[in-house]
């Protein structure tokens, strides 16, 4: 029953599909993240179960990170959708509000489509280390990830919130993930901070020899370094089933979450092809919880309250929300529908017994 009753509201989005086949399709793309992070992985499944059945072309783009797509967004043609940390975003804001011209340039137009899943912070070090928790890397030689990524500007705010400070200049590597775990295994770093979710292709991939020679650090709640993070970010556990050939247990650490981003666009065309990936968005949600990465199992589709500064873009929010009205009104109808279903008759009529209508 609850299949029948989606079905006619998403049949709409099919219908859109079909229309758009024999058009041009619109050549769209969106940035991402490294070759091997969740990022990419999410950009490709947008692509392949939202963006195809409604005929636009949205080439994945790799990058270096939050803060570099932040820039595409903003100037890059054709980029149209982005996928961006969301202390970038507030960190952009937050140098907007001080007086930054750059930042309030670069970020005020920009528009939120909606949150997705959370990344998690990898605190790594070699298995070797005398390193037990988070707290331990204070004045230790750290590898923040590379310039324009996501991944430094988490890991330098997570060291001043646990701290107090900045991580001294002469103990920072801004290493791409692979070449941060090489230098860890060589011993030229300390500590490699990655922040991707969970299970990353980067991990997953690497030589089994190699992986036993390193380990993650996990978060103590007791501990203070932990409750002043907790201000930006938030706990999680990295879990041994995400990397078998390397976890024996889950890991405790802390997590940002993953916004899919837009412009404040007023053209037509591309209003209306946003709008349209927007309804597709919502028609194949499921597709995606099934057939995407694991992340988009931990992805919900709404529109929660934002946070001061932060917007959505209006057009794919009412888009969105009328999705998310159907959707409820289905759900509703099928349990309303079940429940009559399954309520015992009391007593039969003798016309009901006549025509078989009542056992």
């Amino acid at each position: 029953m609850l299949h029948k009753l989606l079905t006619g509201w998403l049949g709409a989005a099919l219908l859109l599909a079909s229309s758009l086949i024999s058009a041009e399709p619109a050549h769209y793309k969106i940035v991402t993240g490294p070759e091997r992070g969740t990022y990419i992985q999410i950009g490709q499944d947008l692509s392949k179960w939202v963006a195809q059945p409604v005929g636009i072309d949205l080439a994945v783009v790799a990058s270096k990170g939050s803060a570099e797509n932040v820039q595409r967004m903003r100037y890059e043609p054709g980029v149209k959708l982005a996928l961006v940390q969301s202390d970038v975003y507030q960190a952009y804001i937050d140098m907007a509000n001080s007086g930054n011209p750059d930042a309030g340039t670069a970020i005020r137009p920009l528009r939120l489509i909606m949150p997705l899943y959370d990344e998690e912070i990898n605190v790594v070090v070699r298995a070797d280390s005398p390193l037990k928790t988070l707290g331990d890397i204070k004045d230790k030689t750290i590898s923040v990830g590379l310039l324009g990524s996501g991944t430094a500007q988490s890991a330098t705010t997570l060291y001043r919130l646990m701290f107090g400070q900045a991580i001294p200049e002469q103990n920072v590597q801004h290493l791409s993930n692979e070449d941060a775990l090489a230098a860890l295994i060589v011993k030229k770093v300390d500590v490699a901070i990655i922040v991707v979710g969970q299970p990353a292709k980067l991990f997953n991939d690497m030589n089994p020899e190699l992986l036993q020679q390193i380990r993650l650090l996990k978060a103590d709640s007791a501990a203070p370094e932990t409750t002043r993070a907790k201000q930006t970010y938030f706990p999680a556990t990295i879990r041994a089933t995400s990397y078998p050939n390397w976890l024996k247990e889950d890991v405790p650490t802390l997590t940002v979450k993953a916004f899919l981003v837009t412009y404040d666009y007023g053209l037509r065309d591309t209003v209306g092809n946003l709008n349209h990936f927007a309804d597709s968005l919502c028609a194949n949600f499921d597709n995606l919880q099934e057939h995407g990465h694991p992340k988009w199992k931990q992805v919900k589709l709404e529109l929660p309250t934002l946070v001061r500064g932060w917007k959505y873009y209006p057009p794919v929010e009412k888009h969105l929300r009328a999705c998310l009205a159907n959707r409820t009104a289905s759900v509703n109808a099928a349990a309303a529908a079940a429940q009559v279903a399954q309520k015992p008759r009391s007593t039969c009529t003798n016309q009901e017994r006549l025509l078989l209508l009542c056992k």
